[in-house]
């Protein structure tokens, strides 16, 4: 398998993205990887690591696309871009997948754009798995689309599904909608509407959840839409953020709870690690023809490796094709 790497995507790059590629060819013996980015600044950073020359080129794009450019403008004014080039890899299936840290908005776009979407669907999404109490939860979506119709919703279910039943290997997970109350009458006229129209599918649709329970894990694919998910990401990742910061303050105040920390010490480090977003990689983006992954922004060395992992994973598990298939099974989303 063969994948594309934005060298220049992150706030870290192209160093941590250099190395984490060659963390991942050295870890896994059947990937090839493109990265792309100014020739000369890549073969550098690669000239400071052994690895099998064979299975790392890199293809020169001598433009970088920003966080604060309009998203739509960027991908069709740069073209010879980082990420631009390696979205093209994609959609001439140069590449079986393509992985970037660089900006949200400029990758949903070229994603969207460039590559395409498979057909029956009508807004891809960007579907991060998060650690749950017990157990990951995905939410779909964060961020990819911040107005839906109610049958994008029920295209957010299905596909989360599917990936979360072929990469997780959980079979038959819990589908849940975010809402204001667990009551069926509860929210706006998007999440009414979707909660009917998720009802009549064949999904293992458990009704809505309100946001305190969507950490438990209990329901294993949460579908809102993309202004929803992503306040519940951000949320998240501030609170978890805070609240280690507050009991490693507190942890460290005074003489007799130093000594209480270094007994909870390797209990910590399972917790911190549980919740690390560099174990994951990143967010896969759904419903295009291809391997989507997006890294987060300031993604090291190491989450970028995993962010590699996780497009093996669904290449080796087929998600796309799997997407394809269902879809190919019924006569179109919108009249489930």
């Amino acid at each position: 398998m063969k994948f594309a790497v934005d060298g220049m995507g992150g706030d870290n790059s192209p160093s941590a993205v250099v190395e984490g590629t060659v963390m991942a060819v050295n870890e896994f013996n059947d990937i090839e990887i493109v990265i792309t980015g100014p020739e000369k600044t890549i073969k550098e950073e690669l000239s400071k690591y052994q690895y099998d020359k064979n299975r790392i080129t890199v293809l020169d794009a001598t433009e970088v696309i920003s966080p604060n450019e309009h998203p739509v403008m960027a991908i069709k004014r740069k073209k010879d871009s980082s990420i631009n080039k390696a979205l093209n890899l994609l959609k001439n299936k140069e590449v079986d997948g393509i992985i970037s840290a660089g900006s949200t908005g400029a990758f949903l776009a070229g994603c969207t754009l460039i590559v395409g979407r498979i057909k029956g669907i009508d807004r891809p999404v960007l579907a991060p798995v998060m650690p749950g109490l017990n157990g990951p939860f995905m939410v779909a979506d964060t961020g990819a689309n911040a107005e839906c119709k109610p049958h994008y919703l029920v295209q957010f279910a299905l596909m989360g599904k599917i990936y979360y039943e072929s990469v997780l290997n959980f079979k038959n997970p819990k589908v849940g909608l975010i809402n204001i109350g667990a009551e069926e009458e509860k929210g706006n006229e998007l999440t009414k509407n979707a909660h009917k129209l998720l009802k009549e599918t064949s999904l293992n649709f458990v009704g809505n959840v309100e946001p305190r329970d969507i950490t438990s894990g209990d329901v294993q694919v949460l579908v809102c839409d993309g202004f929803v998910g992503n306040t519940v990401l951000k949320m998240y990742e501030g609170v978890t953020s805070n609240l280690f910061s507050i009991i490693k303050s507190n942890l460290m105040s005074t003489m007799r709870t130093k000594i209480g920390a270094m007994l909870v010490k390797p209990a910590f480090k399972k917790i911190k690690k549980d919740f690390d977003y560099t174990e994951e990689g990143g967010a896969a983006f759904l419903g295009v023809k291809g391997i989507c992954i997006k890294a987060h922004g300031s993604s090291n060395a190491k989450a970028f490796k995993n962010a590699i992992r996780q497009a093996k994973k669904t290449y080796d598990n087929k998600v796309v094709e799997k997407i394809q298939a269902e879809l190919e099974n019924q006569q179109g989303m919108n009249n489930l």
